[in-house]
């Protein structure tokens, strides 16, 4: 098993005075299926030093969210800083999850790729300039050298580590790597070991590095150096914490390489997850259910942002911000324009990161036309026991939190700074916010050109809803 040092610098607040290249470096890491609750900052229940580093050297946001509840919608908004109807993009696979008899709607058609035509991250950031690497779950297409990418390590169509689990030996866009290294190696040893060497070549000019984990996705495989400490902790499922340090591991390797490369200090790292945690797993208590569900466990995401040249150590950023932020974001610091014809729907987040200024108030969108079965029926705390999530929207605005749901036309309304599990529905006691926010949604799905679903299933039994 190949190992690395651990990450073991600080940087100084001394350092935020020097002035920094034009063009930094850009790390984007996205953890698959990790829980806002499953970092060690945020919970005692995991290990996860560098992670926790990488929190007390930038700034973290405490209201960040996916811009979907489960991974290729999320995935494609991130990497093309537009929200799912834009995209097409909804869910993984068919939107018709779930018994035929248990939807009261026909469900709008999913596109499961990111379209050729549409610009990537990577794709402006090359065109500026920038080398570019993409390592590990792409599941928005076949292929990341056709979206931007000038190199591809184990990107595909898959949406877990179907070709052989987390260990080597691997089949598919892996299969490559079992010669290079001893059997047994685990995925996040190759990715940081294949990051190491791409940023020992290109330490004269700009690079973007898109780290996607696997980890930690089902199915749950124990990692043997971490397995045993978490063995005896109740109420802890100790396969998934083994995995989680052993991702935390694999960034520490890399952030260590950084450093020893002299690249610290010019490079932006970014920390997330692309969706909530699997709340059969894990539960993310304070916020409610987790995956697949548009409760805030299903859509807020751990977010940490390191630039030791511009953002200040163990800063905090309370306003809400979401994944399709990373596109403005990165373009930004990279002083690059927004390229001819591109849409956006995010901001950047550059004001925020170096305290600079402030962003403007606004509301943060989700759309669902689809249906998502459930995981663990009652357990996943969502609405009912046969669902995840049943077509819909929601949006933040300020402290508001509204979702609107297709089948029966139902409002709900939480106040997030009192009611952070929306538990109590205010809909009724506030029907002129309830009204405001509805109108708000209306419009926004008009500009966007969401689609709403209102084709009955002629297969659907109303007795069946289990209420």
């Amino acid at each position: 098993m190949i190992k690395y040092p651990s990450l073991l610098l600080i940087a100084s607040w001394s350092t935020l005075s020097a002035a920094a290249p034009i063009q930094p470096n850009i790390i984007y890491i996205n953890a698959d299926d990790l829980g806002v609750m499953d970092v060690g900052f945020n919970s005692p229940r995991y290990n996860s030093p560098n992670i926790d580093q990488l929190r007390a050297e930038g700034m973290l946001f405490t209201n960040a969210y996916a811009p979907s509840a489960n991974c290729a919608p999320s995935r494609a908004a991130c990497l093309s800083g537009q929200y799912s109807p834009r995209t097409g993009v909804y869910t993984v696979g068919n939107s018709d999850r779930g018994k035929a008899k248990d939807r009261k709607l026909i469900p709008i058609k999913n596109t499961t790729d990111l379209g050729l035509d549409n610009l990537t991250i990577a794709g402006a950031l090359q065109a500026g300039g920038y080398k570019t690497i993409h390592l590990g779950k792409w599941h928005v297409g076949s292929d990341p050298t056709q979206q931007g990418f000038d190199i591809n390590i184990g990107g595909d169509t898959s949406g877990g580590p179907y070709d052989g689990g987390y260990f080597s030996p691997f089949s598919g866009q892996m299969k490559p790597f079992n010669e290079q290294y001893p059997k047994g190696t685990h995925r996040v040893d190759i990715f940081a070991d294949q990051a190491i060497q791409f940023m020992r070549k290109h330490t004269e000019e700009p690079f973007f590095m898109h780290m996607a984990y696997y980890s930690v996705h089902a199915k749950l495989e124990p990692v043997p150096e971490f397995i045993d400490k978490y063995k005896d902790q109740p109420g802890l499922n100790a396969v998934y914490a083994s995995m989680i340090e052993k991702m935390d591991q694999g960034i520490g390797n890399i952030l260590t390489e950084l450093e020893a490369l002299g690249l610290k200090e010019n490079t932006l790292v970014l920390f997330t997850s692309d969706n909530g945690g699997i709340t059969k797993t894990s539960k993310q208590t304070p916020f409610r259910s987790g995956k697949g569900s548009y409760f805030e466990g299903g859509i807020r995401a751990p977010l940490v942002l390191r630039w030791p040249a511009q953002v200040p150590p163990n800063s905090t950023s309370n306003t809400p911000v979401i994944g399709i932020d990373y596109f403005p974001t990165f373009l930004d610091v990279a002083n690059l324009s927004i390229p001819e014809g591109k849409q956006l729907d995010g901001v950047s987040l550059l004001p925020l990161l170096t305290q600079t200024g402030s962003i403007d108030i606004r509301a943060l969108y989700w759309h669902f036309p689809i249906y998502l079965q459930k995981y663990a029926s009652i357990e996943d705390d969502s609405h009912d026991a046969l669902f995840r999530t049943r077509p819909g929207s929601a949006l933040r605005y300020g402290k508001w939190k509204l979702h609107e749901y297709f089948e029966d036309g139902r409002i709900e309304l939480y106040d997030l700074e009192s009611d952070t599990g929306e538990r109590t529905n205010l809909a009724k006691t506030h029907p002129e916010k309830a009204a405001q926010l509805k109108q708000m949604l209306n419009t926004w799905r008009t500009a966007t050109a969401a689609p709403v679903p209102t084709e009955l299933n002629p297969k659907y039994r109303e007795l069946s809803l289990g209420k």
